[in-house]
């Protein structure tokens, strides 16, 4: 899909809610949704308790450069039982409850659609709360579309963060099956903190039960190693036992790994 066709496929909403993370993918949507509706948008960004230190500001940042209306709602998905226990459908019954509030705010608006910045790429690896958005009828503008087309989107519309990393939820810090409090999240949240404060630019900590794994790029493994006795300082401060480099380096979905290898021994047990 190009980007006139992207834009024909907005506009015939006639208005929209958008989910809005303040990243390249639910920009572009927030974007073209302004230019096609004008004030009848907002772009919402949903505070879940595990973004990152300075999401919600760079989300109202980003906002104010595309020129669309912008609101913060806090939301606690920890009340979900599934999500709290870290169920391997977390992502599932998570975005349940955040999509059907942005639902239950459009309606309040009297918007006729709820869009996110869901992307072709993302259809691929273990993806649950896909899911969650089908079932409550999220259009996905960009489904049709890759990571990087998305990114010549943004550069096209002239947005900042084109070519920012991706950022995940810190509720993917954790193992499946392990119970997620606020107080874990915050000691993740601060333990990434650490590290981008060492110059670490690119960099993930999964919490593996009082075991810190770092994810980082591997061009950024030596400026680890040269703050090693700091960062291990400061992740025992946290409440880390241990603090280990991951040599499979930053990518996504490391804790999926798990899951993706039960599913594989159950078919090839058929």
């Amino acid at each position: 899909m190009n980007l006139k066709e992207l834009c024909a496929n907005i506009r015939s909403h006639e208005s929209a809610l958008i989910a809005f993370s303040g990243g390249v993918d639910s920009s572009v949507v927030a974007a073209l949704a302004k230019r096609a509706f004008g004030d009848a948008t907002v772009a919402v960004t949903v505070d879940n308790g595990a973004l990152h230190h300075g999401e919600v500001e760079h989300a109202a940042a980003i906002a104010n450069e595309i020129g669309i209306r912008h609101i913060v709602i806090a939301l606690n998905p920890l009340t979900t039982f599934e999500v709290k226990q870290n169920d391997p459908e977390r992502c599932y019954y998570c975005k349940k409850l955040v999509f059907r509030t942005l639902r239950d705010f459009s309606d309040e608006l009297h918007l006729n659609a709820v869009m996110d910045g869901t992307n072709a790429s993302d259809l691929t690896g273990y993806r649950p709360g896909l899911k969650a958005l089908r079932e409550l009828g999220i259009v996905s503008p960009l489904i049709e579309s890759t990571k990087d087309e998305v990114r010549n989107f943004a550069r096209k519309l002239g947005l900042p963060n084109a070519d920012a990393p991706s950022v995940a939820c810190l509720l993917t810090s954790f193992p499946y099956g392990t119970t997620i409090t606020p107080e874990r999240i915050e000691r993740v949240r601060e333990a990434e903190r650490a590290l981008k404060a060492a110059g670490i630019t690119k960099a993930k900590v999964k919490d593996h039960n009082g075991l810190a794994r770092i994810e980082v790029d591997i061009e950024e493994a030596e400026k680890v190693i040269t703050h090693s006795s700091k960062l291990a300082e400061t992740f025992v401060q946290l409440g880390f036992t241990y603090l280990t480099l991951d040599l499979e380096w930053f990518r996504s979905g490391s804790m999926d790994v798990a899951v993706s290898s039960v599913k594989r021994k159950s078919v090839e047990a058929r």
